[in-house]
């Protein structure tokens, strides 16, 4: 079976998806810089699913690193490249650590791989999209001037991605957009764990839930939607997963109609910040903290995916509802908390 690098793989959808791929058959290695995750999250991922994968803390925008792990690692062929800071807030603060960190890191990744025949899954996001004109967003919306510079090094990274597969024509690569991810592994052994103030809503309300954080805040209740919150389509994360092995499957059987390749990766359902919370609330049996804030720079008001194109050429499709994934945050929550 293909050895699959993992970059990222120890933060919360890298560690979902390194479960999926194990227990698909696959050997892992996992590449990680521990800045926003731990290396117990291994433990996690070994209790599930009796395999202990390679690991190698690097930060790759240490080009020399990256350069000395491939020189070790000839016959890797296939990446799942999450590494990668994810914020909104943060990036609108800090724009040059963003600018750095996602592009330098795609960069070095790139290079020891262009050389061969080779396959690149990059973890994209809905953010590209800014705010779409259509809602359910198709492949086809329009990329519009990011709302944030996290969104911008999206649409940079893929740019970047189909820049170097049209003078690469070796290497395939997969952009899986997706939108909101949230939950845990049904285990509880691994879930969403930031380090620091959570700057995601799921985390966030349960971390309020359990005490850690005094009260949520929601940013804005003006916006013209259902109950005047932020609509996202909020995915599992272990449906997102899945999304990636489909992806994978499809890079290694040489079935992709072109060299770069774009799917949305989401419920196709919006859900706005009060309708998660009234999630939260009945799966948990908790009432929850919360205010009303102004409202937040670099939000847009609504996105929820189209499906279609995942659904029908991966052959994937989300499985979990909203509540499904929020009593999994919760129970991971409980399970490291208490």
């Amino acid at each position: 079976m293909e050895k699959i690098l993992v970059t990222g793989g120890l933060g919360f959808i890298g560690s979902h998806t390194a479960v999926a791929l194990l227990e698909s058959g696959f050997e892992v290695i996992i590449i990680d810089d521990l800045s926003n995750a731990s290396k117990e999250v291994l433990t996690g991922i070994q209790t599930i699913t009796g395999v202990l994968p390679e690991f190698h803390q690097i930060d790759l925008r240490d080009k020399e690193a990256v350069s000395q792990f491939f020189k070790a690692h000839t016959d890797l062929k296939y990446a799942i490249h999450f590494a990668a800071s994810k914020a909104v807030g943060e990036s609108v603060s800090d724009p040059l650590l963003y600018y750095e960190n996602n592009l330098m890191g795609l960069i070095n990744l790139l290079n020891p791989l262009v050389s061969k025949s080779s396959g690149v899954i990059f973890s994209s996001s809905c953010t590209v999209y800014g705010q779409a004109d259509q809602m359910p967003i198709t492949e086809e919306a329009p990329i519009k001037p990011a709302e944030s510079p996290y969104g911008n090094t999206k649409q940079i990274g893929e740019e970047i991605l189909r820049d170097t597969v049209a003078a690469h024509p070796q290497l395939s690569v997969v952009a899986l957009r997706y939108f909101n991810p949230i939950g845990a592994h049904e285990s509880a052994e691994i879930g969403e764990l930031p380090i620091g103030v959570p700057q995601n809503l799921v985390p966030f309300i349960t971390q309020t839930a359990i005490g850690m954080r005094a009260q949520l805040s929601v940013w804005g209740n003006d916006y013209p939607t259902i109950d005047g919150t932020c609509i996202r389509d909020y995915i599992h994360v272990v449906d997102l997963a899945y999304a990636h092995l489909a992806a994978l499957k499809r890079l290694i059987q040489k079935q992709q109609k072109m060299p770069f390749e774009v799917f949305n990766v989401g419920t196709g359902k919006g859900s706005s910040v009060l309708e998660v919370i009234e999630s939260f609330e009945r799966v948990s049996g908790q009432k929850l903290n919360y205010r009303i804030a102004e409202r937040r720079a670099g939000d847009v008001i609504q996105a929820y995916a189209d499906t279609t194109r995942a659904n029908e050429v991966l052959g994937w499709k989300a499985q979990f509802t909203l509540d499904d994934a929020m009593r999994s945050a919760w129970k991971w929550e409980q399970k490291v908390r208490g």
